[in-house]
């Protein structure tokens, strides 16, 4: 959500920051998230590992950096071709932020998947997790709008948010290699 909240500043200098640019960055995280979604169920049917969740989690912050060394060149290149705020913001976000929201919607489902291993269960640890998901959504929304854009540069809070999904992508690395590590003959 913090992403999503930060999208609109970046196409506002372009685009405007209308109903127009609004819906068009909506649809563009909903459909991202909805294909995010269904790959993320698909890619946990075949040996789900946590490893392989922290390495959605690193593949998301790797795709969001392109955000912040080309948004203002990719921008202006979609503005000069297409002036109109309705195409020009949804073709926009499309190019800056599909691929990253797509990634991070793979994320729960594969979550839930690592989660459950009695299916009698999966209801509880899937409403778990999108509470958990839900409640981070929210606080990282108040915390984006009401705080860090009065403190931070957009660039500066894209870097915390790629740093956050770094470091816990790289925790989940370490933690599964260090509890699969082979013991020492006894």
């Amino acid at each position: 959500m913090a992403i999503e909240l930060l999208s609109g500043r970046i196409l506002a200098p372009n685009f405007g920051n209308s109903i127009y640019v609004w819906g068009g960055v909506i649809t563009v995280f909903m459909l991202a998230l909805a294909l995010g979604y269904l790959s993320g169920g698909q890619f946990s049917r075949y040996d789900p590992t946590l490893r392989r969740l922290a390495l959605l989690l690193v593949f998301g912050a790797i795709t969001t950096i392109p955000v912040m060394l080309f948004g203002d060149w990719i921008l202006e290149w979609i503005f000069d071709l297409i002036q109109d705020p309705r195409y020009g913001s949804l073709l926009s976000a499309t190019a800056l932020f599909f691929i990253p929201t797509a990634i991070a919607g793979m994320v729960s489902p594969y979550a839930v998947r690592l989660l459950v291993s009695d299916s009698q269960l999966s209801g509880h640890f899937a409403g778990l997790l999108y509470f958990s998901s839900t409640f981070g959504s929210a606080a990282g929304t108040i915390a984006t709008s009401f705080y860090l854009v009065l403190y931070f540069e957009i660039n500066q809070i894209l870097t915390g948010l790629i740093g956050i999904s770094l470091i816990l992508g790289l925790l989940a690395i370490f933690t599964e290699t260090s509890t699969h590590a082979p013991r020492p003959p006894a």
